[in-house]
Parts: structure tokens; C-alpha cells; sequence
């Protein structure tokens, strides 16, 4: 064999020359030995004839622990392990556009193989602290209440904080179809098999252009579920390293968190609050602050939906990407009984950016349009068991007469999108 075409073959194998050994194996847990493993290395599984991707998640003495990304069911102690020698990476490429893949970039959506010529690392440090770009410049949505009264930046970082049924899904897909960015990447995380479809072809419109679609169910493995948030954030990164300015739009945070918490208490770490252990939170970060605007590249502006139970927002997911993120977006199941699409409670809800990235008149505007929403919210009792007399508080009385418009300007159909100019003209002349 010429010497060239051995080099070659040599240098396409991944997997180390020695193997280990499976001693035990747990529901969400694979001890093995026999190998000098690091945290965090991916290793290649040999059971009947297959081959099972894992991680290395814990170390101890002479063995050490794997996570697998797929379901354990046929394998059995004595199983070789092997390293992979790569650290854990997918292939990108500008033929992700349109189409729904699984973490690992195999397509799950029936239109063929895709073919990708770079690759990635799944796993990266945030980006330097010093090399972010300043958020100065608008991000549309192209919805009134949130362009308007919440206005995003380039590069920002914001949650949508709601609970169950309130309508996260369909924001999520006005979101996507009616925001200004030329790439956009959805990463559906620990959702129902079912609600995949349902996303694309409701809130979607069928219509996948310039959009990419990461896909873990609830039925993957944790490890899975824990690793489609960080894949998906690669294949932005990779789009902004092309000067793109991409939209990140994960749902949820919560699930995400939930595969973390499998992982760790599958590990022995101690549970903290409502079960979480401390990976949990500290895992948040890790993926949250990828997203952002770099000098001399494109940007990431993220939307990271949290499911808060109850709708109580100090449960400890919510509490700690609140703390994270540049702004909080909240959707109220009172206003979904009061027929206000969509839901944004605009008095609990903030923009960290906002008097970044506006103009004067329009700052002041949407700061007018809060007080006069206030005094309704506070008000409120009074005027409907007519308590209160017109006359008495010449800023309530302005805030009654402007009811019917801010009301309306609260509202907007699934279907339809407004431009941020049109917005910022509506709010002005709501507020006189």
C-alpha cells in the first residue's frame, strides 16, 4: 500500500488504538475502566455490533462514568469502550438552511441526506468579554407591543417566561416569521413529538426559508436533550462567524434544565431546590452568554422560552436566567382570559437595551404608555364599581380616554406583521 494512502486512512481514525470495559450499568449511568478519560470526552460504545455514542461525566479512582446519548437497552457489562480521540463537533454549512435535524446534524424532515463540509465544536467557551460589540441598533420582531414597548437590540439576550397553554408557541412563531434577521435557528428542546410539526406547519406557515430546525424530543436521552441546546447554539455561531446577524430561538430553557437535572442526579449530586442540583444552574450560563454581538463578525440575538409551573416566576430556572438574560418578556394568563393576543404583560416585563437602542421620542413614549397602563391596572377596581369620578385625576382621566387605543395596539393576529417604523408611529400617537 503506498505510503500517502496510509497516511491518510491512519489519520481519518477517530477512536483510540486501546479499549475499556463496561463493569456496570445504571437507568441514565454506564460505569467502565480501563481507560485514561478527561470529562467531557465523547467515547464510542461496541455493543452487538453497534455503535452507541456516550460522554464521559464523571471520574473515579480506576473508572469513570458515561452519559449515553441514546437508550441503553442491549447493552451488557463487557462491552468495549473506546475515545474518541475528536472532541465532540457536527458538520454546518450553508445547506442547513431550511431543513429539521437532530443534534448530530442527520436529517429527521424526509428531503435527503445533507451534505456539510465543516464542522463545529459542539462545546465552546462564551465568547471574550472584551471583544463584545456594544448593543446600539434595533431588532424588530415585527410585533407592536413588544417593537414598540420592549424594544430588542442586536445581539440581546431574552426570555419568554410563561406557564403552560398561554400561548409561548405562537409568539415563538410570530417571532420567527415576522423579525428582520436573515438566518434563524430554532432549537426545540424536550418538546412533545407531536408539537414539532404542529410548530412548523401552524406558527410556521410551512415556511422554512433562512430557518434551521434542531430538533430533541422528550422521549431522546437526557444527555441528547442536554446537548441539541448546545448544537443548535453552534450552528449560529457559525452563522455569525459569516457576518450574519442571526435570530436564536429555544424552547424551552426549562426542559433543557430538566435533562441536566436526569443527568446529575443520576451522578449523586445533591438536590437543591425543587430537585435541581447545582449543574443545573450553573449550566444556564454556559449556553446564554454564546449568544451576543462580536466585533468584526455578525450577531446572535436570542429568545430563550423558560415554562414556569404555576405561573410562579421565582421557581429557580426562571429566577436564575432572569438574572442571566438582557430582558424579560412575560405572558399572563389573565390577559389570554381578557381575548389580548398576544399576552404580554407589559408591567412585568423589561428591556435591559431599550434606551440603547432608541430615539429619544420613542423612549418617552413607551415609558407614557407603562404609566398610563399602571394607572389602569391600579385604578381598575374603582372604575368598575364606579367608584371613582371623572375629574378627580387628570392622568387616570387621560389614561381611560386612551383605553380603547392602547388596548388595540396591545393586540395583533398570529398572522400578522407590523414594521418597527409603523410601530414607533402608532405609539407616538397613542401618547399624544
Amino acid at each position: 500500500m503506498p505510503l500517502k494512502s496510509l497516511r491518510k486512512r491512519v489519520s481519518s481514525i477517530t477512536l483510540s488504538p486501546t479499549y475499556g470495559t463496561i463493569v456496570s450499568i445504571g437507568s441514565n449511568a454506564i460505569v467502565a475502566t480501563g481507560l485514561k478519560a478527561s470529562i467531557g470526552q465523547s467515547v464510542t460504545i461496541l455493543s452487538e455490533g453497534k455503535r452507541r455514542l456516550g460522554m464521559v461525566t464523571s471520574l473515579g479512582g480506576d473508572t469513570f462514568t458515561i452519559s449515553p446519548f441514546g437508550f441503553i437497552e442491549g447493552m451488557k457489562v463487557g462491552d468495549r469502550v473506546l475515545l474518541n480521540r475528536r472532541s465532540l463537533e457536527i458538520p454546518v454549512g450553508e445547506n442547513l438552511l431550511g431543513r429539521v435535524v437532530d443534534p448530530f446534524m442527520n436529517p429527521i424532515d424526509g428531503k435527503g441526506p445533507l451534505h456539510l463540509d465543516e464542522f463545529e465544536q459542539i462545546m465552546k467557551v462564551p465568547m471574550d468579554v472584551m471583544k463584545r460589540g456594544l448593543i446600539d441598533e434595533p431588532f424588530s420582531v415585527g410585533i407592536k407591543s413588544i417593537d414598540g414597548l420592549l424594544t430588542a437590540g442586536k445581539g440581546q439576550k431574552v426570555g419568554i417566561f410563561a406557564g403552560s397553554g398561554v400561548g409561548k408557541s405562537t409568539l415563538m412563531g410570530m417571532i420567527v416569521k415576522g423579525c428582520e434577521a436573515p438566518v434563524k435557528v430554532v432549537a426545540l428542546i424536550g418538546e412533545r413529538g407531536r408539537e414539532v410539526p404542529e410548530f412548523i406547519a401552524k406558527n410556521l406557515g410551512n415556511d422554512l426559508s433562512n430557518t434551521v430546525i434542531v430538533v430533541a424530543t422528550s422521549d431522546d436521552s437526557a444527555l441528547m436533550r442536554k446537548y441539541g441546546a448546545f448544537s443548535a447554539m453552534s450552528v449560529a455561531e457559525y452563522f455569525k462567524r459569516q457576518g450574519e446577524d442571526v435570530l436564536f430561538m429555544m424552547d424551552s430553557v426549562t426542559r433543557f434544565a430538566m435533562a441536566q437535572r436526569e443527568i446529575g442526579l443520576a451522578l449523586g449530586e445533591p438536590p437543591t431546590s425543587k430537585g435541581y442540583p447545582p449543574s443545573s444552574l450553573t449550566l444556564l450560563p454556559q449556553l446564554m452568554e454564546r449568544a451576543g454581538k462580536e466585533e468584526g463578525q455578525g450577531s446572535i440575538t436570542a429568545f430563550f422560552t423558560v415554562l414556569v409551573e404555576g405561573d410562579d416566576l421565582s421557581d429557580p430556572i426562571a429566577d436564575q436566567s432572569r438574572s442571566i438574560l438582557d430582558g424579560h418578556i412575560v405572558l399572563s394568563r389573565e390577559l389570554t382570559d381578557r381575548g389580548i393576543y398576544p399576552p404580554v404583560d407589559i408591567l412585568s416585563s423589561a428591556s435591559r437595551v431599550i434606551s440603547d437602542v432608541t430615539e429619544p421620542e420613542h423612549l418617552a413614549a413607551a415609558q407614557k404608555f407603562r404609566q398610563l397602563l399602571a394607572l389602569l391596572k391600579e385604578n381598575e377596581m374603582l372604575v368598575r364599581i364606579g367608584a371613582y369620578q371623572r375629574g378627580s385625576d387628570p392622568a387616570l382621566d387621560e389614561a381611560l380616554a386612551k383605553k380603547d387605543e392602547m388596548t388595540e395596539f396591545l393586540c395583533q393576529s398570529a398572522r400578522e406583521v407590523v414594521e418597527f417604523e409603523k410601530s414607533v408611529e402608532m405609539l407616538k400617537k397613542i401618547v399624544g
